[in-house]
């Protein structure tokens, strides 16, 4: 009686899950939320994660007017931040950038960008973006 009552059970699921559809249904494409900085082309790296300075001041843009000193600027990050970083994000960011005002937004915290679609940005009074306090800490 319990293998007739199984394979009653068994073939009613079967014929449930057959008679599905296989193929899911076509959905048209939802546009993505447009964030003009999300691929900031025009970004440049001005000190990355490991306190190395990549684009020196001169290299910088005129118009920019960016005057500040290096070596008082910032450090790169400690070894436990990076290996934080690493962890959670599986690489090392840049610590500065120097972005174009095209390619910024502005909020009530103050002018920022998104960098790679995953790391923000805040412009601080010497003219350049800093990597957000929450990614390494």
């Amino acid at each position: 009686m319990k293998k007739l009552l199984y394979l009653a059970v068994f073939s009613i699921l079967l014929f449930a899950a057959c008679s599905k559809k296989v193929h899911p249904t076509a959905t048209t494409p939802v546009a993505p939320s447009e964030i003009p900085a999300a691929h900031v082309s025009g970004a440049m790296i001005v000190m990355d994660g490991y306190g190395n300075v990549r684009t020196p001041q001169n290299k910088l843009p005129a118009e920019a007017n960016i005057k500040t000193d290096y070596s008082k600027t910032v450090r790169g990050f400690t070894p436990n931040e990076i290996a934080n970083l690493k962890f959670r994000y599986q690489t090392v960011p840049p610590r500065i950038l120097y972005v174009p005002q095209e390619y910024t937004l502005k909020s009530l915290r103050g002018v920022y960008c998104v960098y790679k679609k995953k790391f923000w940005y805040w412009k601080k009074e010497d003219g350049l973006f800093y990597l957000d306090d929450t990614y390494y800490k």
